[in-house]
């Protein structure tokens, strides 16, 4: 599909969310099941709006699409997702841009600390018109298209230690657990640990073992994961204003109709919805919950990991395959967002 066909499709699915199931009385073409392969826990938020999508779609489609939804890596490892996805072994995932940079370096600036300002600025980045862009381009580049961005949260580091973390300098010599691609090692790297690559499926057991010394990820994953059992502090970084991506394989959406890929996009919508709405008000719960489950929590300085951060990043071969008019447009949208908040 080419990128305008896509913007086209993904507005029009959008606004036909409220339509119900009259809309696709005809033409929806023969039955489609996808398969949809997740790393993430049951209870996660993401996975939960998976669930949501799937209702959507199957109640919308009046049964002509089947959803299968897989959590807790059942069909295959986070690091096996992007490539089934994009080869057909399964027909949808929840990915980043983490895991995109191998077929595509110049999205490792989506994995940069503090690109994003706010939750605002992050989503009305990746489901906006640079969002199309970006996700038209990894779709000719990597045989999978991403179809929305769903907030994951704001990382955060936490540790087995009851520690402090104020400045980057502070976590020298910490054995910080990182998914295992370069963009997320550099990241590791970039805030001041010692980044140790590590599967989301053995993280628990690592870090109640003491075999990494601590991790990063946003509040509603330590809870729904309960790494708080295994962790004594947290420190509030925000040094990523992280999200999840679904999508799917080329050839599966290209094999959709109209129709079909109308309804799948509502479903993304639908699940954008509840992830972002649940996982914001998360955050303003979870900091009192971890303090009622013994952790004690800090406040790192974030100006000072602002400049350090984006300093590593710029300062280094990790940005030469930047596009850095894209970067420019991201900046500028991040200042209108700011100023409309004044």
């Amino acid at each position: 599909m080419k990128k305008n066909a896509f913007v086209l499709a993904l507005a029009a699915g959008m606004m036909t969310a409220a339509l119900g199931t009259g809309a696709f009385a005809e033409d929806l073409g023969d039955p489609v099941t996808l398969t949809v392969t997740l790393t993430a826990v049951s209870t996660d938020t993401h996975a939960q709006a998976m669930q949501k999508l799937k209702e959507y779609v199957e109640e919308t489609s009046g049964g002509n699409m089947t959803v299968d939804v897989y959590t807790d890596a059942q069909l295959f490892s986070q690091e096996e997702e992007v490539t089934a996805v994009a080869g057909g072994d399964a027909d949808m995932t929840l990915t980043s841009a983490s895991w995109l940079t191998t077929g595509s370096p110049w999205i490792s600036m989506f994995t940069a600390g503090y690109l994003f300002n706010s939750y605002d600025h992050m989503t009305q980045t990746l489901n906006g018109e640079i969002g199309h862009e970006v996700f038209q381009k990894v779709s000719e580049e990597q045989g999978l298209l991403p179809l929305g961005a769903w907030y994951l949260g704001s990382r955060e580091i936490s540790l087995g230690q009851d520690k402090e973390i104020k400045t980057p300098d502070d976590l020298a010599g910490i054995n910080l657990r990182m998914p295992n691609t370069d963009a997320w090692l550099f990241l590791g790297s970039a805030l001041g640990a010692n980044p140790t690559p590590m599967s989301f499926s053995e993280l628990y057991l690592a870090l109640q073992t003491g075999a990494v010394d601590g991790q990063d990820n946003p509040l509603g994953t330590v809870e729904s994961a309960k790494f708080y059992e295994v962790q004594k502090s947290i420190t509030l970084t925000h040094h990523l204003v992280d999200s999840v991506w679904p999508a799917i394989n080329n050839d599966k959406w290209a094999s959709l109709t109209e129709a079909q890929q109308k309804i799948l996009l509502d479903g993304v919508e639908v699940g954008r919805q509840f992830c972002d709405e649940t996982n914001l008000e998360k955050e303003g719960e979870l900091v009192d919950f971890f303090k009622e489950q013994g952790l004690s929590v800090y406040e790192a300085d974030i100006p000072a990991f602002q400049e350090h951060v984006l300093g590593e990043y710029l300062n280094s071969d990790f940005s030469a395959d930047w596009d850095m008019d894209v970067y420019d447009q991201i900046v500028a949208l991040g200042e209108e967002v700011l100023a409309n908040k004044s």
